[in-house]
């Protein structure tokens, strides 16, 4: 509940991150809800009986469609649009809380910018001036990613006197967190808490699972342990729930931390918080990418026992550890086991099988799926037909993987960067440097930007037939266009020269790498080794070798 000021007053303003109006909350700006009031306190002359008792008729049937449908969200964004305009027409215009009923409910069933483009007209008839009227604007404006709007909103909550709640805050940042904005979300946590605005675990569950969807874990972790603990800079004893606890096990299966999330995952059952399909899914799939498919399957168990049935993304990062070891006996039984359970495969199920037997060189098999697919009118998408081709292309089959991707033109199936990235290097290793050319201005012709993926091909294709210059030459064009190189499109070209006993032209990219701050991987330093031992004048080459950053 909001409580207002005794005074207010102006301040500074101050510039700079957008959580600075926090710090500065009574500050005023000419550019934000320049409200009527004058047009709201105005005397008017009274409106003839012809008048009244349409504005009569239209307050009825307003209340009348507030009362019906507003509950139960059965009513069109139009509709509510209309009887908005009725009534914002009506004198006396009616009470805020009629308004507040309309907007929530828009709100509520997502229809934000809906609710954004009534903002002038609240503004003219002073409706702003309303505490709950700003707070579900500026619900809107965070959960339409447009931050600076919402803190603008801020501005105007302090400057009519109120002070925000913690469901205000909580949206903040969300949509902090929303636009990526992780580090304004933290700072106004932490400014939040200082104000004596107390965080809720809606307010930690938010702020963790930004962190963790930013790949910042550790920080999301420690947060939780300074809920548990209070021993944190918040001191705030809160108990996680299962969005805290479904966050930070996610972000640690995916940075390969199982054994963190083991103990998470036991800690929150010991703390009477049941796990669901969210969580399995995340262990399952963090499990099973780790290669540990016994402790998977006993998680599966474990779920169906506690009536949590398996959805298709389970069966997926099963199948997908079955196929990429060959283990297509045991892949097929997890296949029925998915559709007796009353899982539909879907395209990902499939693509995972095809891209399966194609490591197991039963390309034919994939072909026929593909096949099958196609006849029972399946959605086959670019990325099946991908599979397909890359297939061809491990096999050294350039000219079955270029008929599949005719055939994938054919079917109204655009190839993507992939496609052409499986293309070209296929036709490199099998020493057609011309093809490979051909694709890789075809790719362009066709809307498609190389990546560095397609640029290092390239270079290694042209390093393979010894055109060492010209490699060197689109490493400059690859940069020139906006293409960042990476670790391994240097490593490729220093090891081409390293090899051609071209000692100063290694020197020369490691300099390179060393000045875009690239941190070398154990292959540059194989290379630089290679160089030094293999040179008289290694110690003039040690001088000149650059130093990168750690």
């Amino acid at each position: 509940m909001a409580s207002r000021t005794m005074s207010s007053s102006s301040s500074s303003a101050a510039k700079g991150k957008l959580s600075s109006l926090f710090a500065h909350p009574l500050r005023n700006s000419p550019q934000s809800f320049k409200l009527s009031h004058e047009l709201a306190g105005r005397d008017s002359p009274p409106p003839p009986k012809s008048t009244l008792s349409a504005h009569a008729e239209d307050r009825a049937r307003f209340t009348l469609f507030l009362e019906k449908k507003w509950k139960t969200g059965d009513f069109t964004v139009d509709e509510a649009l209309r009887h908005f305009d009725r009534m914002i027409s009506i004198r006396p215009v009616p009470s805020a809380s009629s308004f507040r009923v309309l907007l929530g409910a828009l709100s509520k069933k997502k229809h934000y910018s809906a609710v954004i483009s009534l903002r002038r007209k609240l503004e003219v008839t002073g409706l702003l001036s309303d505490y709950f009227l700003l707070k579900i604007l500026l619900n809107c404006f965070c959960n339409e990613k447009r931050v600076k709007d919402a803190f603008a909103v801020l501005g105007a909550i302090f400057r009519r006197g109120y002070f925000p709640d913690i469901v205000t805050y909580n949206q903040l940042v969300k949509g902090l967190c929303l636009n990526h904005k992780i580090g304004e979300g933290v700072a106004l946590f932490k400014k939040m808490v200082r104000s004596g605005c107390r965080p809720t675990v809606v307010t930690y569950g938010t702020l963790i699972s930004g962190l963790c969807q930013t790949g910042n874990t550790s920080t999301a972790l420690k947060l939780h342990e300074e809920m548990l603990s209070s021993n944190g800079e918040q001191s705030v004893v809160c108990k996680p729930n299962i969005v805290c606890y479904g966050a930070i096990i996610d972000g640690l299966c995916k940075d390969g931390l199982l054994e963190e999330a083991s103990k998470l995952f036991k800690e929150m059952k010991d703390n009477g918080i049941p796990p669901n399909l969210v969580v399995y899914n995340s262990l399952i799939h963090g499990l099973c990418c780790m290669g540990q498919y016994k402790e998977a399957t006993d998680l599966l168990n474990e779920m169906v026992d506690k009536r949590i049935e398996p959805d298709v993304v389970i069966f997926n990062s099963l199948l997908n550890f079955l196929c990429k070891e060959g283990k297509f006996n045991e892949a097929e039984d997890m296949l029925k086991l998915m559709i007796e359970r009353g899982v539909d495969p879907s395209t990902v199920t499939y693509n995972t099988i095809m891209d399966g037997l194609c490591l197991a060189g039963k390309i034919d098999e994939a072909r026929e799926l593909l096949a099958h697919l196609m006849s029972k009118g399946c959605l086959v998408s670019e990325v099946s037909y991908n599979v397909l081709i890359n297939g061809y292309c491990n096999q050294g089959s350039m000219e079955e993987a270029m008929n599949m991707y005719k055939e994938m033109i054919n079917n109204g199936v655009k190839p993507t960067i992939v496609t052409f990235n499986c293309l070209i290097d296929g036709l490199c290793k099998a020493q057609n440097l011309q093809a490979a050319w051909d694709l890789f201005h075809m790719l362009q012709q066709d809307g498609l930007a190389p990546n560095v993926v397609t640029y290092s091909i390239m270079i290694n294709g042209l390093c393979r037939q010894c055109q060492l210059e010209e490699a060197n030459a689109l490493l400059a064009k690859m940069e020139d266009n906006g293409c960042v190189p990476n670790v391994v499109t240097f490593n490729t070209l220093m090891h081409a020269f390293c090899q051609n006993n071209e000692a100063l032209k290694v020197i020369e990219l490691l300099k390179k790498m060393a000045g875009k701050n690239m941190v070398p991987d154990s292959t540059t330093a194989s290379i630089v080794f290679d160089l030094l031992s293999k040179d008289k004048n290694y110690h003039e080459y040690l001088t000149l070798l650059p130093a990168f950053p750690s």
